[in-house]
């Protein structure tokens, strides 16, 4: 059977992580928002969240469904799929070792959302507007520094060479480091720009994760769909550079 992803339809998002790879794999897998019919769309998506009888209800997506089980969560999902799609390595304890930079880039993540909502989710950019604006300093200043500077250091010192972080084979916290530098690039192209010559080896990775085949294609496929300021990673130009 297969993966069934269920994420909001119109972003790349959270869901986006997941979707490099199960694209990465070539696996079989159904974006569910994405489909119209019978238990497709975001009605099957708000279904399974809201139901009385699933004994396993995610609290939010996005979440992935294999067969009978729903696994919740990024992380947890990439763990799950990593060994099955040969993007984990075979040792348990370097599995460990990729989850835990895994859940480093979830809270990376979080905090790029934050730039924009710093506030309320709720509220609307506009509403935060001068909030943004100091967050977004700070994160630039600080903690893109902060998380791009360790990932660097990881990648470096990786004793099987620096061309992934952990071991010597792809494994799925590479393309989630390729959809991180993606996204804030689109973010913040000035203030990339500015600090690129800090991050030589996570440049190169994200370089070498373009070009893979399968990731190529989907790239320029439209099932990838555009940054756009709806999601995760959003460019508006006055928080760009606002350090």
């Amino acid at each position: 059977m297969a993966y069934e992803l269920y994420y909001w339809d119109g972003i790349q998002g959270r869901g986006e992580f997941v979707r490099l790879a199960l694209e990465e794999a070539g696996a079989d897998y159904i974006d569910i928002t994405r489909q119209s019919g019978r238990g497709r769309g975001t009605g099957a998506m708000i279904d399974i969240m809201e139901s009385e009888s699933e004994p396993h209800i995610p609290f939010a997506p996005p979440f992935l469904k294999d067969g009978d089980l729903i696994i919740p969560h990024v992380a947890n999902i990439l763990f799950y799929l990593g060994p099955k799609l040969g993007l984990a390595p075979e040792d348990e304890g370097l599995r460990h070792v990729v989850n835990g930079l895994q859940l480093t880039v979830t809270d990376f993540v979080a905090e790029a959302h934050d730039t924009h909502h710093p506030i309320d989710m709720s509220l609307y950019y506009e509403d935060q507007k001068q909030e943004a604006k100091a967050r977004s300093a700070a994160f630039i200043r600080d903690r893109i520094p902060k998380f791009l500077g360790y990932f660097e250091r990881v990648l470096r010192q990786n004793p099987k060479g620096a061309k992934h972080m952990v071991g010597d084979a792809l494994t799925y916290v590479d393309l989630s480091l390729f959809q991180v530098i993606a996204g804030l690039t689109y973010a913040f192209p000035k203030a990339m720009t500015k600090r690129k010559a800090e991050y030589p080896a996570l440049l190169a990775l994200h370089g070498a994760v373009a070009k893979r085949p399968n990731i190529a294609r989907y790239l320029a496929s439209p099932r990838r769909l555009a940054f756009n300021e709806e999601g995760i990673f959003r460019h508006y130009p006055e928080l760009d550079g606002a350090e």
